[in-house]
Parts: C-alpha cells; structure tokens; sequence
C-alpha cells in the first residue's frame, strides 16, 4: 500500500476548518481506478463511492461506476494517476457524513484484491468486511 494519499476539501474554502468534510483517497487507488477505467472503456466514466442501509451491520460500502456528469449534490475529486490519467471519484453529501476522514485504499493480498476503506467511524463491521455500524 502506498502511504501517498490525496484529499481534496469537501467544503467551500470559507467554512471552518472543522466543519469540512471530506475523504482520502490512496494512490493506490487512484491507479487502481485509472486501470479500471480503461478496462471499461467508456469515456467520463468515475467511480462512485459512498454507503447505504442494509448488509448484517447496518450500512454497506458502495463502490460502483458511475457515467457522465456528477448529481447535482456529488463532491467531486479530481485526481490523477502515477501515470498522468485523470480519474475522478464522486461522494455523495449523506455518505460523506459516514465516511469523513476515511481512507479508500487498494488492497493486494496473496488472498484477496480490491478497494478498501479504513473508517474511523466504524464501531463495528462484520466478518466479510463489507458492512458495518456507525
């Protein structure tokens, strides 16, 4: 994992520093996304990450695709890869409630592979690690 990490403000510049929201976002995984991306092959595709109710703790991480232009109510980071590719990740404004101060990293394990939060919200996940309780 690459201790290298970008975050943007998901607040105007004008709120206080501790009403700002936002997430970080490793370089392992904006490469990671930059890769998929191109995979796909759709051009201004993001990737969406946020939460929604349900999975055996309560919410579930949601890491999906997301075509043309961001919802009105999306922060949008901007960012780019080790290799120059724009990537751009879309949070919507409920979740950032859930994951401010989270870290979206990629995970390259002999037993598994793929995105992964570290919460600092979490109280409790379950076995699979994909949901959890605030």
């Amino acid at each position: 994992m690459s201790s290298s990490a970008a975050q943007i403000p998901a607040a105007p510049a004008a709120a206080p520093e501790s009403k700002r929201l936002g997430i970080v976002i490793a370089q392992s995984a904006v490469d990671a996304i930059a890769v998929q991306v191109a995979k796909r092959g759709v051009p201004g595709t993001a990737l969406r990450v946020g939460i929604r109710g349900g999975g055996c703790s309560g919410f579930s991480y949601v890491i999906e695709f997301h075509d043309g232009e961001p919802h009105a109510r999306d922060v949008v980071y901007d960012l780019a890869s080790t290799a120059g590719e724009p990537v751009r990740v879309l949070v919507d404004k409920k979740s950032l409630l859930y994951l401010n101060g989270a870290t979206l990293e990629w995970e390259k394990t002999l037993m598994r592979q793929g995105f992964k939060f570290v919460n600092p919200n979490e109280k409790a996940s379950c076995g699979c690690g994909t949901s959890f309780q605030v």
